[in-house]
Formats: structure tokens, C-alpha cells, sequence
């Protein structure tokens, strides 16, 4: 590992960054499209009080609803990729504030569409369906919407709630400008006295190495930053917190988790159930610290000892070339059409490779018309190769949920996002497992997968937990004080880690640099897509065709089904514990395989 110097936007190849001109061809188009976008507020305006006079009419008001759906996406794409190219660049901040202004005018000018929904005699709607039998794609969105009658209020409170969308993501806004664009860093030293750029995204790229006294200063240095900005940051989640409660509240439901997870139609007790789960699992996760601790030989485990890899000799570098090429063998399994969309994304610039200043950190995917977009922050590691797999796999399940749903169920909910990416991953471990002859590579592979599992099965449900807790607190009119997010996290560390490690005081401020508290019970999903991965990837390994076709089906739902019902097409139920026990059985079994391969 060198020390590089990050590089400016504009230094970026062409060839590394997104094509964004497939959206939009110049920033002036976009500008007009807004501008035509906004003249169309008036045709939305125009059909209030008018839904229930016709089947034609609401008919009329749902598809333009999808046109202004699709253009308005477009707008937010481009704007909001733009930005997270430079989060420093005032020009794209600008655009994204002006189109998310549209968004609230749009949201306004239709807020009358849920209470006058609501409203319909049932009789009358069932005859606007045979009346039209058009009106019958829209059924299942339409039945949405009423299942919502208790939770929707006035015209005129829906629309000052729509008003106020804009002031509800300030707190995320801030922290991701705060943390992303303004925080800064200090260098680091090795044992040699080799001085480390450290960013939010170089940090965990360093913890994989192994020089322990590097390991050390960056986290030390790291979440020294973070503990000099600690009350400005938990001041931000305790906005966060206090709009999601004002939201649960208004709209009538008993909690803020309810209030997340209905728009889903993803039962609380799914929720519970991951947390409940993996606390009766807790044994594997001690055991795993404890063969870390063995086989690293040290006399004590630090919190900044668990990333690095403990088969030294297989550290190797990966270029993006040589990633993408490993990705492509992995899931060749899936088939000729989904091989053939993951060159198309490869080859034809939908991904932003690299990191440079100001980019947000991290790693996503976005869908969208005409392709999908993802963004990178790619290091020559394996890490950065099961991200790539992993941020394709959402690629490519919004591509093929666009083509082959209707606009109105085009967009998968949160549930099952996590599924796709996370399979993707599990086939990329199968594959170069299967690959290797080699004893001392076997081992530095499964050591891999014990930290996918150990990072996103049991710390996503820690971050779960820690999120749980902070929206009751919220609820009990308890202030998120730096001081009070600390002691919770830091004792959650010690009993997800166990006595196995030195659980470091300043892991206590770990939560600081985590987005996703801003995301609205988003993390859950990584842990529960893990298990249901696992299980479909297994099922494809074992059966093949049948079980790929299934999956492809599964990848081309949308929204057309609540999520448990997508995922059993796929063969997985998520209503029973089964998914997680049984992945957690498979990580117990991968934990004696290591210790045996490494005696």
C-alpha cells in the first residue's frame, strides 16, 4: 500500500466515469426539461376533485402520474449524480436543491390524490374497472393507497406535509456535506514511518493491512476527528429522529418503525425477528473472535484487528480489470441475457470507478431510465471486487424490474434490494472457492466470507438495534446526545463482539460516520438479504436452470407483489426465521473449516 494523492474531478479518464450525457446531453438540457417539468404542475392541478367523476378520468390521472414519474427521475438522476461527483460543487448543489423544489411543488399540486382515493365508494370503483378494463393495471397501486385510509389525512394537511418534504431531509443533507465534503483528515504513519492518506474512503482499505501500528493510527487519528465533531453530528441524527416521530405521529401510527416498514408491506415482526435471531446466534460470533484472536497470535484483539485478513499471503492486488473479469465468470451461472446486460454496463460507462476530491464516499447503485447508474470508490483489493458484484447485482435487478414492469411497479421497495446485490456476492465467493486448488487461498477466501457474514449479518443487526433504540429514545422524549449515543453503541459493541476482544473505547463513536442512521430502517434489510441470498444462491448452485429462471423472475417483479410473496417466487420464505438460522449455521460450519485448514 502507497501513499496517493486524491485526485481532482477533473483528472478523472473519461472512460472511469459515468455517462451521464445518456440522461441529459448537456446541463442546459437539463435546465429545460425542468423547466418543462414544471409546466406540467397546472395538468396535474386540473384533475383534483375530478377522480371519482369517471373511469377515463382517473385512468387519465394515473398515467400522467407516470410520465411526470419517469421525467422527474430523470431530472433527480442527473442532478443528484452530478453532485455526488463533487460534493464541494456549488453548480450541483444548486441543481439538486432546484429540482428537489420541484419535487415539493409536484408533491403539492398532487396531494389530493390519496384522500380522494381513499375516498371512492367500493362499488363505484369496481365499476370503473369493468367500465375500463385499462384501469385494472393500475388495481394493485390503487388498493395501496386505500389500505392507507387511517394513516392519510386532509387535503390540506397532505398538502403542507408535502410542503415540508424538503426541511425533513435537511438533517441527512447536512450530515452528508458535513461529513463527505468538509471533514478532513490527518496523515497517518506505518511502523516504517511511511506516511497514509487517510479519507473516509482510504480508512477501511487500511485497516485491511497488515501493519498493526497503521491499523492503530488510522483508527485512533480517524475517530479523533469524528469525537472533535461528535454533538454537531448526533445533533443531526437528533433531527433525524424527531421528523421521522413527527411523521409517525401525524400520520396516526403507533411507531416510527411501523410507520417505515408499512409503506413496504414488510411486517414489524420481520424486524424483530433478525434482532431475536441472531441474539440466540451469538455463540458462532464469540467463537469466530476467538479463532481471530488465535490464528492473528496476539496477546490481546483490538477493534482495529477484525478486518485485516489472516492468511497474509493471499493480500493481493486486484485491478478493476481483473475484478470485472472474475465478476463475469461468477455469474456466468445466471444466464446469457443477465451476462449480457453486466457487459453492457461494463463496457458502455455505467459506473464512476474511482475516488477524487469531494466525491461521495461509499458505494451505490441507481436505477433508472435508460440504465442504471453506479458509483465506486474502487481500491485494488477484494473488497472493492464484491462491491463491484455487489452494486451490479442492484444494476442489474432495476433493469430488469424497468423492463419488464409498468412504470408504476418499475421500482422494487427496500426489502428486497439487498437480495440481488448480496447473491451476487455469495455466487462470486462459490466461484472462486471452486476455483482454487490451493490450500492457503481456500483459507484467505473463507476468511472473507466469515467477514461478510460478521460484517453484514451480525453488525448490520447491531447498526438495526442501535437504530431501533434511537427512535425510542426519540419517542421517549430522550435527547440524542453524543454522550448518551455513545454509551448505547459502545455497549452493543461488547455484546455483539463478546469478552474475545478489546472492545476500544473509541469504537464507541463508530456511529458517527455510519449514513444509513439517516436512511429510515434501511439497515435491517442488509442482514435479512444476506440470509435470503444465501439460500437462493445456494438453490441456483444446486439445481440450476429452474432455480435461475425463478430468480430471474424474481429480479423482474418490481413491485408487482409485496416482497415476501416476490421472494418466495425465488424460493425463499422471510416470514421464518429458517433463512438466518440457517446461513448462521453455514458461517459455524465455515468457522471449523478455517480453524481446520489453518492448524
Amino acid at each position: 500500500m502507497e501513499t496517493e494523492r486524491i485526485i481532482k474531478r477533473s483528472e478523472q479518464k473519461m472512460e472511469d466515469t459515468w455517462a451521464l450525457e445518456d440522461i441529459f446531453e448537456s446541463n442546459e438540457k437539463w435546465f429545460d426539461e425542468l423547466k418543462a417539468c414544471a409546466a406540467l404542475i397546472p395538468n396535474i392541478e386540473a384533475f383534483k376533485g375530478k377522480l371519482s367523476e369517471s373511469a377515463e378520468q382517473l385512468y387519465n390521472f394515473m398515467k400522467l402520474s407516470d410520465e411526470v414519474s419517469v421525467r422527474l427521475e430523470a431530472l433527480a438522476n442527473y442532478a443528484f449524480r452530478r453532485n455526488d461527483e463533487d460534493q464541494a460543487n456549488s453548480y450541483y448543489i444548486d441543481m439538486r436543491g432546484k429540482v428537489m423544489t420541484l419535487f415539493t411543488a409536484v408533491s403539492s399540486a398532487s396531494a389530493f390524490l390519496s384522500p380522494e382515493i381513499i375516498s371512492l365508494d367500493d362499488d363505484l370503483l369496481e365499476s370503473f374497472y369493468k367500465e375500463l378494463p385499462e384501469l385494472e393495471l393500475y388495481r394493485r397501486a390503487i388498493d395501496k393507497e386505500r389500505r392507507m385510509k387511517e394513516h392519510i389525512l386532509s387535503e390540506n394537511e397532505e398538502k403542507i406535509l408535502a410542503a415540508s418534504s424538503q426541511i425533513a431531509e435537511s438533517s441527512e443533507n447536512i450530515n452528508s456535506v458535513f461529513t463527505n465534503a468538509d471533514i478532513k483528515f490527518p496523515s497517518v504513519k506505518d511502523s516504517n514511518g511511511k506516511e497514509y492518506v487517510l479519507t473516509q474512503g482510504t480508512y477501511v482499505n487500511i485497516l485491511h493491512s497488515h501493519d498493526r501500528e497503521l491499523r492503530k493510527n488510522a483508527f485512533e487519528a480517524f475517530y479523533g476527528v469524528f469525537d472533535d465533531f461528535k454533538n454537531t453530528i448526533a445533533a443531526t441524527l437528533d433531527g433525524q429522529m424527531k421528523q421521522l416521530k413527527f411523521y409517525s405521529d401525524i400520520r396516526r401510527y403507533p411507531s416510527t418503525i411501523e410507520a417505515s416498514l408499512s409503506r413496504t408491506e414488510v411486517p414489524c415482526e420481520v424486524y424483530y425477528n433478525l434482532i431475536d435471531t441472531v441474539h440466540a446466534n451469538m455463540d458462532k460470533m464469540y467463537k469466530y473472535i476467538n479463532l481471530r484472536k488465535k490464528l492473528m497470535g496476539v496477546d490481546e484483539l483490538h477493534m482495529y484487528d477484525i478486518y485485516c485478513p489472516i492468511v497474509s499471503e493471499m493480500n493481493k492486488e486486484i485491478s478493476f480489470e481483473e475484478a470485472k473479469e472474475n465478476v463475469l465468470e461468477a455469474l456466468g451461472i445466471l444466464g446469457d441475457e443477465y451476462v449480457s446486460m453486466l457487459k453492457e454496463g461494463f463496457n458502455n460507462r455505467w459506473i464512476d470507478v474511482y475516488e477524487n476530491e469531494g466525491k461521495r464516499g461509499g458505494a451505490y447503485s441507481a436505477g433508472g431510465r435508460p440504465h442504471p447508474y453506479v458509483l465506486l470508490n474502487h481500491k485494488n483489493n477484494i473488497d472493492s471486487q464484491f462491491t463491484l458484484a455487489h452494486e451490479m447485482g442492484h444494476a442489474l435487478h432495476s433493469y430488469f424490474s424497468i423492463k419488464n414492469q409498468p412504470v408504476v411497479y418499475s421500482d422494487y421497495v427496500i426489502f428486497v434490494a439487498e437480495v440481488a446485490s448480496t447473491c451476487n456476492e455469495v455466487l462470486l465467493m462459490k466461484h472462486l472457492l471452486n476455483k482454487t486448488t490451493d490450500k492457503k487461498e481456500r483459507a484467505y477466501l473463507i476468511n472473507y466470507f466469515l467477514e461478510q457474514f460478521r460484517t453484514t449479518l451480525y453488525r448490520q443487526t447491531m447498526f438495526a438495534e442501535f437504530e431501533l433504540d434511537m427512535n425510542r429514545m426519540c419517542s421517549n422524549d430522550e435527547s440524542l446526545t453524543a454522550d448518551a449515543l455513545n454509551a448505547r453503541y459502545y455497549d452493543l459493541n461488547k455484546l455483539y463482539y463478546g469478552d474475545g476482544i478489546v472492545v476500544d473505547d473509541k469504537i464507541k463513536l463508530e456511529w458517527a460516520r455510519i449514513p444509513h442512521f439517516f436512511y429510515n430502517f434501511y439497515v435491517f434489510q442488509y442482514a435479512t438479504g444476506f440470509a435470503a441470498a444465501v439460500a437462493i444462491a445456494d438453490r441456483i448452485t444446486k439445481e440450476g436452470k429452474n432455480a435461475v429462471e425463478d430468480y430471474i423472475r424474481f429480479l423482474s417483479g418490481g413491485n408487482s407483489k409485496d416482497p415476501i410473496s416476490l421472494l418466495k417466487i425465488a424460493g425463499v420464505d422471510m416470514a421464518s426465521p429458517e433463512p438466518i438460522n440457517s446461513a448462521l449455521g453455514l458461517f459455524d460450519s465455515l468457522i471449523d473449516e478455517m480453524e481446520s485448514l489453518l492448524q
